[in-house]
């Protein structure tokens, strides 16, 4: 396989490169290197992309997912055959501080993903979506099957917005897409910016933790191992178009276009409470 793997530079993207890289197929990352969260952690996960064996078949672009001609470009130049898609503006409550920054990535650049897509036939496009578009959602556990009309943040919303923009060209221009609801991933080389690092690292130097809602909250933590191996599954097995049937009632899961999104979680959601109290005992 020729896969674009967007935010390459990033937690995931690093992980699904990596794996892509091992098997055998051709990765071209791209990133924007921005500075959401330190630089140096993004530049040494590509170092060690570099160092790999599989080297060869890796190349990093230092591209805005935003820049529409030097997106498009790359789609026509690279021939890519799939798609994963992870570049974003992450983040629920920074997006209260710089909601343009959401506009920009999580929209616009992911038009431009779709229109590569469309200018430049892939096989499969694979992007992530995220748990956060269950909003106001209380049926537990969260399922596809339920609607997700009411996000309670704009990094929710611009997800939710993703989901629906490639069900559009899924269904005009037949490009197969997976859309993936992921749920708290952790684990090496993760995000500076997440609880598990915010709440360690304030630990460690014996400083208080910022606890919400008096810690009334669950999280279903999933480890990026589990997260890179379902998509190295789903990655080889895009969704096939539906024929039309009038006694086929659709869902907000199903569709005749060549489209569909998936949970990726662990389902055993944990107590905030005990996974700081886990986290205090570990560091102990």
């Amino acid at each position: 396989m020729r896969v674009l793997v967007t935010g390459a530079a990033g937690f995931i993207g690093y992980h699904i490169a990596k794996r892509l890289l091992i098997e055998g197929n051709t990765v071209v990352g791209l990133d924007n290197f921005n500075d959401y969260y330190d630089v140096s952690l993004k530049e040494a996960r590509i170092q060690d992309l570099t160092s790999l064996p599989q080297s060869k078949n890796f190349q990093i672009e230092r591209i805005d997912l935003a820049d529409t001609d030097k997106v498009l470009a790359l789609f026509e130049e690279k021939k890519f055959t799939h798609v994963i898609n992870l570049a974003a503006q992450a983040g629920v409550r920074y997006s209260l501080k710089n909601p343009f920054s959401y506009f920009s990535s999580n929209i616009v650049g992911f038009g431009n993903i779709l229109e590569g897509c469309r200018n430049n036939p892939v096989e499969h496009l694979v992007y992530a979506s995220s748990s956060s578009v269950y909003g106001f959602n209380t049926k537990q556990p969260f399922s596809v099957l339920d609607p997700v009309d009411h996000p309670v943040s704009l990094y929710a919303a611009s997800k939710k917005s993703n989901e629906l923009m490639a069900h559009a060209y899924s269904h005009l221009f037949g490009i197969p897409s997976t859309g993936l609801r992921l749920f708290t991933v952790y684990g090496p080389w993760g995000r500076p910016d997440m609880a598990l690092h915010l709440f360690a690292t304030a630990m460690c130097k014996g400083e208080p933790i910022q606890v919400f809602n008096q810690g009334h909250l669950k999280r279903d933590f999933t480890y990026i191992d589990d997260i890179i191996e379902c998509m190295m599954r789903i990655l080889v097995l895009p969704p096939k178009a539906m024929e039309r049937e009038k006694t086929l009632e659709l869902t907000p899961a199903t569709s005749y276009a060549p489209w569909r999104v998936l949970n990726i979680g662990n389902s055993k959601p944990v107590p905030l409470l005990t996974f700081i109290a886990l986290l205090e005992k570990s560091l102990a």
